[in-house]
């Protein structure tokens, strides 16, 4: 129920301490899992003083138990163990401080982290975060690699070393950050999330060394491995040896089973590139000298034709035929006119031997009346009419005689 207060009307401090008190009071004892990050166990003390935190959310709690329930499982429990409490929320007023104090503690062992691994495994399985076609390529040659690792490990080392003896140019973006314990799964988060927006960062790489379960559980985090997932950026996983199987392998691009194998499937080796560009080039070439032995040996076949060895002589046959036509034709032209003109002049003559004018010259006059028309009969002209007389000198004019219808010239 919500307190009603106001500017003219607050409570005291001590009130609101109290309050809240019975709040968390009334929350009652519950049972609660984390990891173990400071431990206080002063000697002849009667009360321990522990940090439990979440690694997966940066989150943590103080604890006070009594040193009877701690002496029970401190054989195997230390900072970094992850644990199991029950415990009861207690508020001391005087600081306004939250604490649990824990009635029971029992270690989380590794059978049973396995089992939670293989439930979280299923889980992560089931919403297709491991699936191959979430699997991006790794670029053929990164011009920068984004490293995730402990500040001067050996992962580092071997990441670093064996990518420059395959590629010496090759550009690191380094981001050190604890591998194990308590802050290792924010850091690594954090480290990854700075890699993945890097504009040069082509890859990305998350190395360590082998261990423990325990040691490894970071990177089964549930949280690392939706935010890998999330990456834009291929991820490489490097973590531990050969048997390590992380949950990390499983959502990356690629696993690699240590860190110098993960150089090695990165970064191409530079002799092995230019040994292949030697092949390619040697190959090229001899198919090269194969096109050009092939077209020359055509070119020869070719040259040693008749047609090609001599090639005026097909010239200057085709030539003695051309000339030879040219006569023939110029001959059967000359001919053609020839018997034209015989024939022009033939019919010429005949032209002219039936034209009107040879027969005036043979003394015949045409008589035409004078609107030009021939006389044909004496019935056509009337006595006294004037006619017009063609000859073949000439014309001259006639005149119709009286009579019996004989013309008579006047």
């Amino acid at each position: 129920m919500a307190l009603s207060t106001s500017a003219d009307t607050p409570i005291p401090v001590g009130e609101v301490s109290r309050l809240i008190g019975g709040w968390i009071d009334r929350l009652g004892a519950v049972w609660v899992e984390g990891q173990i990050t400071q431990l206080s166990r002063r000697p002849g003390a009667g009360v321990v003083f522990l940090t439990l935190r979440d690694p997966s959310h940066d989150v943590s709690l103080s604890v006070t138990c009594f040193r009877g329930v701690f002496d029970q499982v401190a054989d195997v429990v230390g900072e970094g163990a992850r644990v199991v409490m029950h415990a009861k929320p207690e508020w001391y007023g005087p600081r306004g401080s939250l604490s649990l104090r824990a009635v029971e503690i029992r270690p989380v062992g590794v059978g049973e982290l396995l089992v939670r691994l293989e439930r979280l495994k299923k889980q992560l399985a089931g919403e297709g975060l491991f699936a191959l076609d979430r699997k991006r390529p790794l670029p053929f040659l990164p011009q920068m690699i984004g490293l995730v690792t402990g500040r001067a490990s050996a992962a580092e080392r071997d990441v670093r070393e064996n990518a420059r003896l395959r590629w010496p140019a090759v550009r690191f973006e380094v981001r050190n950050v604890p591998v194990q314990g308590a802050s290792a799964v924010p850091r690594v988060i954090e480290a990854v999330r700075e890699l993945d927006a890097h504009p040069e960062v082509d890859v990305i790489i998350v190395a360590r060394g082998g261990g423990s379960v325990e040691d490894l559980l970071p990177f089964s985090d549930e949280q690392l491995v939706r935010t890998v997932a999330g990456c834009a950026t291929p991820v490489v996983s490097a973590i531990g040896h050969e048997p390590d199987s992380p949950l990390l392998d499983l959502v990356a691009d690629l696993r690699a089973s240590t860190p110098t194998d993960a150089a090695k499937r990165v970064v191409p080796d530079v002799r092995e590139e230019l040994a292949k560009v030697r092949l390619v080039s040697d190959r090229a070439l001899r198919v090269i000298r194969g096109l050009l032995d092939r077209e020359e040996r055509g070119l020869d076949a070719a040259l040693s034709r008749p047609s090609m060895a001599a090639p005026h002589r097909m010239i200057d046959e085709r030539a003695a035929e051309v000339a030879d036509r040219l006569d023939r034709g110029r001959r059967s032209l000359r001919h053609a006119l020839d018997r034209a003109d015989a024939d022009l002049a033939h019919t010429l003559a005949r032209v002219v031997a039936l034209s009107p004018a040879a027969t005036l010259r043979r003394g015949y006059a045409v008589l035409q009346r004078a609107d030009g028309a021939a006389v044909r009969d004496p019935a056509e002209v009337t006595a006294g009419e004037e006619l017009r007389a063609r000859v073949a000198a000439g014309d001259f004019a006639v005149r119709v005689a009286a009579g019996d219808g004989d013309a008579a010239g006047s």
